[in-house]
């Protein structure tokens, strides 16, 4: 899905959402030049390998947090995990680097990206792209992980300090 096709599916979905338009983005720094208008709710997101190449997930935290994989890993009882290639990027969620999205799952269709949402968001707003880093789509973050289950794809909460 592009970006129109994702409001479209947002739309049908019944989900209210905002959206900011905005330069590309491929970085959390050069988000920070942006004017938003709920920073508190923006997402950074991570794609990330195991060392086999057979499991992939993506990780998804307030956009303030860092997130050290070694100790992601022994948390949630992974093997060790890697960076994806851009490659993998394309090929799973139909993204480029720079606008990597958990609405990139709705382009997963072997459900083979495994999702970790970040706790903090709770039922509050998150800030997303839509499948472009050119806008970020605010929405209820209980939405998101609503229409990520319906797509088949495993969310599961994480706790990020």
């Amino acid at each position: 899905m592009n970006k129109k096709e994702v409001y479209q599916y947002l739309t049908d979905c019944g989900i209210r959402y905002e959206v900011t338009e905005h330069q590309a983005v491929f970085n959390m720094a050069e988000l920070d030049a942006v004017e938003l208008p709920y920073p508190e709710a923006d997402a950074k997101n991570l794609f990330v390998r195991d060392d086999k190449k057979r499991n992939y997930y993506l990780i998804t935290v307030k956009g303030d947090k860092k997130v050290n994989l070694k100790e992601f890993r022994r948390v949630n009882g992974l093997r060790p995990l890697t960076f994806a290639s851009a490659e993998d990027l394309m090929a799973m969620m139909g993204l480029s680097p720079g606008a990597v999205t958990p609405l990139g799952l709705l382009n997963d269709s072997e459900n083979r990206v495994k999702f970790y949402l970040d706790s903090s968001f709770g039922d509050g707003l998150i800030g997303v792209h839509p499948n472009d880093n050119t806008a970020t789509v605010w929405m209820k973050a209980s939405d998101l992980v609503r229409i990520i289950r319906e797509t088949g794809n495993d969310v599961e909460f994480v706790t990020i300090e």
